[in-house]
């Protein structure tokens, strides 16, 4: 393997292929119920023990902003993990299935256009070609960031609309 290379694990969501360095992976289970908590965002679908460390589970589905999908036999948890400065943080990611594994060179990792300010792109690590399909390479240390992972936001309807008037019209 030539040193500059980089593995990542690749799954499908929404009919689309991701991947996330493959580093990162603890391990993949099949998909087994949590225990929900409180006032907590919908992506968070709860929490399980896995030996003795409890572990947030977040439905990436739900955390992109796609519909929520039943779950079956395909449907599986990568537990991630992922160091910085002051933790190391440990989230298990519901995806619709796993598919490959794949080797990328830096060079060979384009980096995602931009789109603007209406399309959160800090989850794009860039953009990868396996034949004739893209891969979506996903940050691992923006996807983990604890403060927008579980972030909760309280905007009634009301609020929302007063917020999208005032935009249209200038005046925030």
């Amino acid at each position: 393997m030539i040193d500059s290379e980089k593995e990542y694990l690749t799954f499908m969501l929404q009919g689309e292929e991701y991947g996330v360095d493959i580093l990162c992976v603890q391990e993949i289970r099949v998909w087994s119920s949590v225990t929900e908590l409180p006032n907590k965002p919908e992506y968070l679908k709860g929490v399980i023990n896995l030996r003795g460390v409890i572990i947030p589970i977040i439905d990436l589905r739900l955390r992109f902003g796609h519909q929520a999908l039943e779950y079956d036999e395909q449907t599986v948890t990568i537990i991630l993990r992922q160091k910085n400065q002051h933790r190391t943080m440990v989230v298990g990611l519901v995806v619709d299935a796993v598919s490959e594994v794949y080797k990328f060179t830096p060079q060979s990792i384009r980096p995602a256009p931009a789109f603007g300010s209406h399309i959160d792109s800090c989850f794009l690590k860039g953009l990868a070609s396996v034949d004739e399909k893209l891969i979506i390479l996903l940050d691992s240390n923006t996807l983990l960031n604890e403060d927008d992972l579980y972030c909760i936001e309280h905007v009634t309807d009301e609020e929302n609309s007063d917020e999208l008037a005032e935009q249209e019209s200038g005046t925030a």
